[in-house]
């Protein structure tokens, strides 16, 4: 699944394609994803000027005088800038520019959405998210404060989506294995000085992946086509059972709110 570096990533290739060029259209070809398209989008946004692109958590926000087109990647989406490039199947929705380009959504497992906001509306979806962990609202002392009272595992903790945004599977697990900290240890047992390294380490470990492209691990490319390279830096996630690069004991596996976990037993206490 894409994650906050992936749609970051997405967001730097898109942006200097799009932004200040007009919408000449919009073909929709697939309506049935996540939640349907609405199919007058392409009357409602034809002529429209692109003035920002920026994201939220893991939506990327493409903004416009009378509203803002708003797009998540899903499980196996992906946002690519494309020319005369031919149709390939799950091409679901193509945004056509002034300047002869496209920005292409495929989706294969049709997870993603592609939904509108008139300007002056917060969406729904954005209301409850979280301080973003690159932002400067995230201060040092944050994490320990939301955590006073929280008897959940660390890393559903920073997993939580209304605490902090963008923190997946992958780089929760990598984040947590750097600061040293179990992925079982409960939020509100972890010290203020380790909290506050965890926190400087979420904000590593995603600038990190940005630097890299991401991950690609099963679906994900960024715009230009090319695959991110943060995998080849993966510490603990998906290497249960291999040795720990640090102290060379035997990385193990448990499962925390549904989601695979591999941490170092000696490492991460």
């Amino acid at each position: 699944m894409p994650e906050l570096p992936e749609v970051e990533t997405t967001r730097r290739g898109i942006k200097p394609h799009a932004v200040g060029q007009v919408i000449t259209e919009i073909i929709v070809r697939q309506p049935k994803l996540r939640w349907p398209i609405d199919l007058t989008i392409s009357k409602k946004l034809s002529g429209q000027t692109i003035s920002k692109i920026s994201r939220r958590a893991k939506y990327l926000l493409i903004e416009m005088p009378i509203g803002t087109l708003m797009i998540h990647l899903g499980m196996s989406g992906s946002l690519k800038i494309v020319t005369d490039q031919a149709v390939v199947k799950h091409d679901h929705v193509d945004i056509c520019l002034s300047n002869g380009k496209s920005i292409r959504f495929n989706d294969p497992r049709r997870f993603g959405s592609v939904l509108y906001s008139p300007k002056g509306e917060l969406h729904t979806l954005l209301k409850k998210l979280g301080v973003e962990p690159l932002s400067d609202d995230f201060l040092d002392d944050y994490l320990h404060q939301k955590a006073v009272g929280r008897k959940i595992p660390i890393k559903s903790f920073i997993m939580n989506n209304q605490i902090v945004v963008g923190v997946g599977n992958i780089y929760a697990q990598e984040s947590l294995f750097l600061a040293g900290i179990h992925p079982n240890r409960a939020a509100n047992k972890v010290s203020k000085k380790r909290m506050v390294n965890l926190l400087h380490t979420i904000r590593l470990v995603l600038t990190q992946a940005i630097a890299a492209g991401g991950s690609s691990l099963k679906d994900f490319t960024g715009a230009d086509g090319k695959p991110g390279y943060f995998q080849q830096a993966l510490a603990v996630y998906g290497r249960q059972g291999q040795s720990c690069d640090r102290c060379l004991a035997k990385l193990k596996h448990l499962v925390i709110g549904q989601r695979s976990t591999v941490y170092c037993p000696s490492c991460q206490r």
